[in-house]
């Protein structure tokens, strides 16, 4: 599909997104593990610690959907490296510096489109 030498180290880039997908999953099984052990007694607890509770609560919450969505964007990315379209520009098909993918190696857009749809 694309052949020239701007084509970035599949390879590499492949370790890294796995490595990715690792380290998501532990982080998936620690927060279910710390969070299925936390039980709150109504009963026993105060305002105060039942307002912290449900602060905890939605941050865990907030925290659980920047996991899923990082991990759907990893497996996104790891699809491209089996097609061939990894490390090309969704929107102009050249290809995306690799210190961009070294910074986020899943980006989809090189920083000339991403740039662009911020404006």
């Amino acid at each position: 599909m694309h052949g020239n030498d701007t084509e970035p180290d599949i390879t590499h880039f492949r370790a890294r997104l796995l490595h990715m997908r690792e380290e998501l999953a532990a982080l998936d099984e620690t927060r279910d593990a710390s969070s299925a052990t936390v039980a709150l007694d109504q009963s026993s607890v105060g305002r105060l610690s039942r307002m912290d509770a449900l602060q905890q609560q939605a941050m865990a919450q907030s925290t659980r959907e920047r996991t899923e969505l990082m991990q759907r964007r990893v497996a996104a990315a790891l699809r491209r490296c089996d097609d061939g379209s990894y490390g090309y520009c969704a929107d102009c098909d050249e290809p995306i510096d690799p210190r961009r993918l070294e910074f986020d190696p899943t980006a989809t857009l090189c920083i000339t489109c991403a740039a662009a749809r911020d404006n």
